[in-house]
């Protein structure tokens, strides 16, 4: 083969790579074993890690344990939906161009928007393409954030952002939502979108219609990233001037599964149907009249020309939007509706419990829907690892994306969380601060 490609060696082929970049030795892998020893070998590595059937778990911050119901893995286990590719021949894709269908069907319904594709990759991603399509129907470069977008969503437009040329301006917080007065002046004629998120990453229920005025009177769009749960009983994005809302499918039908793989969702006002990215099935009739689907649009650069595509989205999410849209005919509009009401329910009552419990304050008072901060009086990693030791995943500390919140915990409720969890994990905190403040008590006294 490489007298056939006129090259000299193996290395010769890899002349072009930088010496620095090179690992220079052979990989350290180990001699070969038995497949019974790999297999316990795994096993023992695999047993170290915690997840949330082996805890109980309150992170979130993204990403949430919720109950996915046994119809969803009936049905994209299916290999009539498990092992096909794109849909490009629709007179034998017609299931998969229904279900395609039904879910831009669904995500319309839940965003008020008119408009939706058939599913992103995730949701930062999403957020990234809105900054795309806001870029190429404004003419202009400008994007402004609120700082309680969620921390991979601003990293998403950063990295985006540098490759056409945009700058990213981050709106602080003022109580737990959006600074309103500092949105304003953060936006002028030059703005293509501002990027708002319901709830904030905070956990606030954020005033969209009011927040987003101010970039309409400039001619910018208004992006709302959103929890498709919260979106049970708040205000659609569409209802409250939104021109484009998109977010983190994973809460519908698909598990935590340490970090993926899941799916985005991307609506948007009809006018921007041509610039949304991804694929949109749409409904017609065939030769005999009977209802048919199709691929309406196809905006990657495999399918147009590479200057006019949108994204590059393929395949592979669309088994994942399939459970999510399994997952919501499974609750049906009643009791998806009665879903939102239960979390914002338990959230409630654990937001109560957990700012009883001495050395806990609440980090806001906002309102909120299914997650909350908290500060505490002791250092929050520490008081992490005692939970932990208890079996409880407490919550998400948020000095990892906020540093001005040192002690800050996001504690997230589902509705596999119940009364008993809530309780135990008030009282595993209050446990964990005190010991702490103890601690530190007894080191200064004897100092």
């Amino acid at each position: 083969m490489l007298e056939a490609i006129g090259a000299s060696s193996i290395d010769e082929l890899f002349d072009d790579i930088p010496e620095g970049v090179r690992l220079g030795r052979a990989l350290e892998l180990p001699e070969g074993k038995p497949e019974t020893e790999v297999y316990d070998l795994l096993s023992a590595l695999a047993s170290r890690n915690a997840h949330a059937e082996a805890e109980t778990s309150f992170l979130g911050a993204g990403m949430y344990d919720h109950y996915v119901p046994a119809i969803v893995d009936a049905i994209t286990s299916r290999s009539e939906f498990l092992t096909p590719y794109t849909p490009y021949q629709p007179e034998i894709s017609q299931g998969g161009l229904q279900v395609m269908f039904e879910f831009q069907t669904a995500m319309s319904e839940l965003t008020g928007l008119p408009v939706s594709n058939a599913a992103l990759y995730e949701g930062p991603s999403a957020v990234a393409s809105a900054a795309y399509l806001a870029i190429g129907a404004t003419g202009r470069t400008k994007l402004v954030t609120s700082r309680g977008v969620h921390p991979h969503s601003r990293e998403s437009l950063v990295t985006y952002g540098a490759g056409f040329g945009s700058a990213l301006v981050e709106v602080p917080l003022d109580g737990g939502v959006t600074d309103a007065a500092a949105l304003a002046e953060s936006i002028d004629d030059e703005t293509a979108a501002v990027f708002l998120q319901q709830p904030n990453f905070l956990g606030a229920v954020e005033d969209i219609e009011a927040l987003g005025a101010k970039a309409k009177e400039h001619g910018a769009l208004v992006v709302v990233a959103c929890d498709p749960m919260a979106l049970s009983i708040l205000r659609p994005p569409g209802e409250c001037g939104a021109d484009i809302a998109v977010g983190e499918g994973q809460p519908l039908g698909n598990r935590l599964d340490y970090g993926g793989p899941s799916f985005g969702f991307f609506c948007a006002t009809e006018e921007h149907i041509r610039r949304m990215p991804g694929r949109i099935a749409g409904e017609t009739t065939d030769v005999d009249g009977r209802r048919a689907f199709v691929l309406t649009l196809q905006t990657r650069e495999q399918h147009i020309r590479r200057e006019k595509a949108t994204h590059n989205i393929c395949t592979a999410q669309a088994l994942n939007a399939l459970a999510g849209i399994v997952h919501l005919a499974w609750l049906g509009k009643r009791g998806f509706r009665e879903l939102g009401e239960l979390l914002v329910r338990r959230t409630a009552y654990a937001r109560g419990r957990l700012a009883a419990v001495d050395g806990v304050e609440l980090l806001h008072d906002a309102p909120v829907v299914r997650e909350f901060a908290v500060t505490l009086d002791a250092p929050v990693d520490q008081v992490l690892d005692r939970c932990a030791a208890e079996g409880i995943g407490a919550g998400y500390p948020l000095a990892r994306e906020y540093p001005e919140h040192e002690n800050g915990l996001l504690v997230a409720i589902t509705e596999r969380r119940s009364k008993q969890d809530i309780d135990r994990l008030a009282d595993s905190l209050g446990r964990a601060v005190a010991e702490l403040r103890g601690a530190k008590v007894a080191e200064g006294v004897a100092s």
